[in-house]
């Protein structure tokens, strides 16, 4: 497989990105565009698509998650109190960082505050020769809302930060060989969770594909069969989409994808072909119909991925990139020295208040 090149360092440029309160890149570790495993480089930095997330949904999101982990009483939850603790959220593998609005959205949720110290779509390589985790971001607020928002907000990052990485890492195979067309997720994702997981592809420098079934009409084997035609599908899809919204017809064939581009479709997608066989039709395809779409798909893996680039080829999907990921290794701990010192402050404090009412 393709590696890309190694970038320069990032470090030097690492930026707080928070809709809450800002710092600069601090703590073990740092952020690098340089990586043996071929994910910084040509892609180093993707700018945040943050500004896209409506918020309202997002809030929405957010409490349907937190009432998911905790839908009655938090016994644990007893234990700790609402003393004044801080956490430190720590980056253990390297890592694309990303998610960080959807985490930012669960700790505002529960009136945390949050600190973050690297930019998010950075490269975040903790030093491994120290063996010290990289801290990312200190949340400050009380002890029992930190560990209500834990787990949510560590599953967040954790899935959303290893499909950032292996986008990255896809991308940058991409440029590494020349070849300058989209490599895209699909629509298999997790329900419930595929906002997070179509956010991440963008942050690692992926395009989404489309975001739902309303985003563009896709007609796949099963609607062809049931509509007896490939023609005959386009044409009833074209009474409903109109002028404003792409079709995109799944080709298992060349004579299908002639058919497809005759009937009006905008894309075409050359499913399951080898790569052989895949260059050779998209070649028609752009000889026939220049301004048709042609996208690579179905079993595409990061060893197979440089196989099916070609001039003709606009966008290679993968499916992987949602389903086959490492998740990145992120956990929050809070500080123990300060939290004890933070419980004697606030128990000082409640005995003068007590006395002062005497």
């Amino acid at each position: 497989a393709l590696r890309a090149p190694a970038g320069d360092s990032a470090h030097d440029r690492t930026r707080t990105q928070t809709t809450m309160s800002s710092r600069t890149s601090g703590g073990a570790g740092g952020a690098s565009g340089e990586s043996d495993a071929g994910v910084g480089g040509v892609a180093d930095v993707v700018e945040s698509p943050a500004a896209a997330l409506p918020p309202l949904p997002l809030q929405r999101l957010v409490r349907g998650w937190l009432e998911d982990d905790t839908p009655a009483f938090d016994a644990g939850g007893l234990v700790v109190g609402d003393v004044h603790r801080r956490a430190h959220l720590l980056v253990k593998s390297e890592a694309v960082l990303a998610g960080v609005p959807f985490a930012d959205a669960v700790f505002r949720e529960l009136g945390l505050d949050v600190e973050w110290r690297v930019r998010e779509g950075e490269l975040l390589r903790p030093a491994a020769a120290s063996r010290t985790a990289l801290v990312a971001a200190v949340v400050s607020g009380p002890a029992r809302r930190i560990l209500l928002a834990e787990r949510t907000a560590l599953n967040i990052l954790t899935r959303a930060s290893g499909i950032a990485t292996q986008a990255r890492r896809a991308v940058n195979v991409a440029r590494a060989a020349g070849w300058h067309g989209s490599v895209a997720g699909t629509r298999k994702t997790t329900p419930g969770f595929r906002q997070v997981e179509k956010y991440a592809l963008l942050v690692g420098g992926a395009a989404t594909h489309r975001m739902d079934l309303s985003a563009m009409t896709m007609l796949k084997d099963n609607h062809v069969w049931s509509a007896g035609s490939i023609t005959r599908a386009v044409t009833h899809a074209r009474t409903v989409a109109g002028f404003s919204s792409k079709i995109e017809v799944e080709c298992r064939s060349l004579d299908e994808a002639r058919e497809a581009c005759a009937a009006g479709a905008d894309i075409v997608m050359l499913d399951n072909f080898a790569p052989t066989a895949l260059h050779a039709a998209a070649a028609v395809v752009k000889k026939g119909w220049p301004g048709v779409v042609v996208e690579a798909s179905g079993g595409i893996t990061a060893d197979t991925l440089p196989r099916f680039f070609g001039p003709c080829v606009d966008v290679v999907s993968m499916g992987a990139l949602t389903q086959g990921y490492p998740a990145a290794d992120l956990s929050l701990k809070i500080d123990k020295a300060g939290g004890a010192q933070q419980a004697r402050d606030a128990a000082g404090g409640s005995v003068a208040a007590a006395k002062a009412r005497l």
